[in-house]
């Protein structure tokens, strides 16, 4: 059997080219002629199961497009497993909607469903996210990835995503259908009974807190093995609670405002960590003790924020840690922390290999302007003619190197032996 990679190549062949030319030759000869000499279709020689699980991996719209190639794969893509609907396939919404409408009445309802993945930019309509959740529905003992991003009617979707006890994977990024709601965030329930998930990834939900002030979503997850966080927040709760005995790889990323005040990990199996936007949530508890591998791409907007001490209190718990990658402008935050070349890490100290990615100036945003302020305030307490020079130097052009200087010896202090990579985006 072919793994993911090759299967991913061949699907990618099927749609650019495969499919392409033989339906410019079903236009020009009749079904009987596509099997003469020298049109030999090699492809259809292939067993059923075979040729669905290619289709698995492609878009449902180009799925549905096979059927023309012949009598052979006229009713074949009907007994599809996987559902892959993305309304950036369609030039306007309705098509999208028309074409959605269409399908879920053709397929195959003895087929049993195993994946669906629905994404729908911006209000998904009512009735067909309806249509869409029954279909999911009526193959909930089987269904085993379900992945679904739309504004819509939340309490629709946790309802349907309840009854789905099989799920291995599930990905949810549900926003409201008002605009002017966006901030709310979804209400995560405090009890979902999903027995054999391993694979979980949030977006915009609102973690609810005990009367302790601490909020424990995951608690009910004994495979977890995989956990993702996006722009999630806390409702009467200053700590988010990661305790998970099987949790290996956990991801976060936030936007600019702070969801929690603290993160608390206990997972004694973590293995990655990897991170994406404003370091604001302090991190306690024994998760980071575990971590072999760590990846952190961060961000800083405003010349009050701490972001940059946060970082710096991460490092110091990554004991045991032995690839480290980090974009340069992660680096250049951290170089805020004060003398810090002059400090001494306690941690690090096994470290195998760095990766610095270097980042475009676009998208670091007011960075270069905090920087510049640091600097200016550093050489403000040495002299005025120190201020001076420098302040005729950025006058000039003169732009701050993208890694700071000193900042990756630093780093290397306790692993000198380290391999360091530098690339680009």
């Amino acid at each position: 059997m072919l793994d993911k990679h090759e299967m991913s190549s061949m699907s990618d062949f099927l749609e650019e080219s495969s499919v392409r030319e033989k339906m410019k030759r079903k236009r020009k000869n009749e079904d009987e002629n596509d099997e003469s000499e020298g049109n030999e279709d090699r492809l259809s020689d292939l067993p059923d199961g075979v040729l669905l699980h290619i289709l698995s991996f492609l878009n449902t719209k180009h799925v549905v497009r096979t059927c023309v190639l012949s009598k052979r794969w006229k009713h074949l893509w009907k007994r599809i497993p996987t559902l892959i609907l993305h309304s950036s396939r369609f030039s306007t919404v309705k098509q999208f909607s028309i074409f959605v409408s269409n399908i879920l009445t053709r397929l195959d309802n003895s087929t049993a469903l195993h994946a669906l993945d629905l994404n729908r930019l911006g209000n998904i309509e009512p009735q067909i996210l309806k249509k869409i959740l029954n279909y999911v529905s009526s193959h909930n003992t089987h269904i085993q990835e379900l992945g679904i991003s739309v504004s819509a009617d939340s309490s629709l979707i946790m309802s349907c995503v309840s009854s789905c006890h099989a799920l291995t994977s599930l990905k949810l990024s549900i926003y409201p259908r008002d605009r002017y709601d966006f901030d709310s965030g979804i209400l995560f329930p405090k009890s979902l009974n999903l027995p054999a998930l391993t694979s979980l990834n949030l977006s915009n939900f609102v973690f609810c807190g005990d009367e302790n002030g601490r909020a424990e979503p995951f608690l009910a997850f004994t495979k977890l093995n995989s956990l993702v966080i996006g722009s999630c927040k806390a409702r009467d709760a200053q700590i988010l609670s990661i305790s998970n005995a099987t949790l290996v790889n956990l991801a976060m990323h936030n936007s600019s405002r702070p969801a929690f005040a603290k993160i608390e990990l206990s997972s004694p199996c973590l293995r990655t960590f990897t991170f994406n936007g404003r370091p604001v949530h302090k991190i306690c508890g024994s998760g980071l003790s575990s971590v072999k591998q760590v990846n952190i791409t961060a961000q800083m907007y405003s010349v009050n924020d701490m972001s940059h001490m946060v970082l710096f209190s991460w490092l110091l718990e990554l004991a045991n840690v032995q690839s480290l990658t980090v974009s340069s402008t992660t680096l250049r935050i951290l170089s805020l922390v004060p003398d810090l070349l002059d400090i001494e890490l306690p941690s690090l100290c096994h470290l195998k290999s760095m990766k610095i990615k270097l980042e475009p100036s676009e998208v670091q945003l007011g960075l270069p302007l905090i920087l510049e302020q640091d600097m200016l305030k550093k050489a403000a307490a040495k002299s005025r003619k120190e201020v001076a020079k420098l302040r005729k130097a950025f006058k000039t052009g003169w732009q701050l190197p993208s890694i700071p200087e000193g900042i990756v010896n630093f780093l290397l202090q306790n692993s000198p032996s380290a391999k360091v990579d530098i690339t680009t985006y």
